[in-house]
């Protein structure tokens, strides 16, 4: 029977263990008070001493507009918030990790795309968020980001003083494969930045990001949007940070604010050893049709 590690506090000030906070925002559709207020809650942060602060995906932009949105986003060279956030990560010394911005590609489309910016204000890491969320919540609420972003094509990890970091965004929670294949990657820790639906939150949000610590034996940690948006549009708040057991550690409400956690590395090869799914995983043959039992 498997156990649970020991899930006592790491002790910080050690190269073992680091302090990670989430930022949870309630985003508008205009950046610079966008950002405004989430640099504020950074610094709240870091006099918190946070090493690793994560904000939320929309963090800078929450525009339902199709138009509107392109006219407010930027490339990556020209984009406000990145070089807002990068001075204020050299300013502090913490990594950041900045949860998606709305970048201009040459090719006329937007990407979804989150940065991870090192203590001196320089990108360590970018991802494109892979998955589109297109979907017809039966309220209302239709979502075609598939419309607008251009879909990420590779999944990528970064190194931290720490270990490793896997980069995902929101909707790719619903598909383990790519957590699999991070932790296998060597993730110890994956970052799930965040602007979940009431509805859908309500409904999955602790399940699926409880669901891929345990599979992965790796630390979760999601920053959110939270409250009500322009347009109607509602998003679930509850930013989490879950340790590879699958144990909530850490939990906002439905307000602007911060939460913090001691991270400690060690817990994730602990729970591992005790649950060893990644290494016990076999290949197989595919279904490869359905067949009929019909006469």
């Amino acid at each position: 029977m498997a156990r649970a590690p020991d899930i006592s506090s790491p002790t910080l000030g050690t190269s073992a263990g680091f302090r990670l906070a989430c930022v949870q925002v309630n985003a508008g559709n205009e950046i610079a008070p966008n950002v405004e207020i989430a640099s504020r809650l950074i610094c709240q942060a870091a006099e918190r001493g946070a090493d690793f602060i994560s904000l939320p995906e929309c963090v800078a932009l929450l525009e339902p507009d199709r138009d509107a949105l392109f006219r407010k986003s930027a490339t990556e060279e020209n984009h406000p918030a990145l070089a807002g956030f990068s001075a204020l990560a050299g300013e502090l010394g913490v990594w950041l990790h900045v949860g998606s911005l709305a970048v201009l590609l040459a090719d006329g489309r937007i990407a979804s795309r989150t940065f991870l910016i090192d203590p001196v204000g320089a990108v360590a890491a970018r991802y494109d968020k892979i998955h589109m969320f297109d979907v017809d919540l039966g309220n209302g609420e239709i979502y075609r980001e598939s419309n607008t972003y251009r879909p990420g094509a590779a999944a990528v990890v970064a190194d931290l003083p720490w270990g490793c970091l896997g980069l995902t965004i929101c909707y790719d929670v619903r598909f383990p494969t790519l957590y699999n294949h991070l932790a296998k990657a060597g993730a110890a820790f994956i970052g799930v930045p965040s602007a979940f639906t009431r509805k859908t939150g309500q409904a999955h949000w602790h399940i699926l990001l409880r669901a891929r610590a345990v599979e992965t034996g790796c630390w979760i940690f999601a920053a959110a949007q939270c409250g009500d948006h322009a347009a109607g549009r509602q998003t679930f708040g509850h930013s989490l940070i879950v340790d590879p057991w699958g144990r909530i550690v850490a939990e906002a409400d439905e307000e602007p604010g911060i939460i913090l956690a001691n991270i400690d590395p060690a817990r994730g090869p602990e729970a591992r050893r005790s649950v060893p799914s990644l290494t016990n995983e076999r290949p197989y043959e595919p279904v490869a049709g359905i067949k009929s039992t019909s006469g």
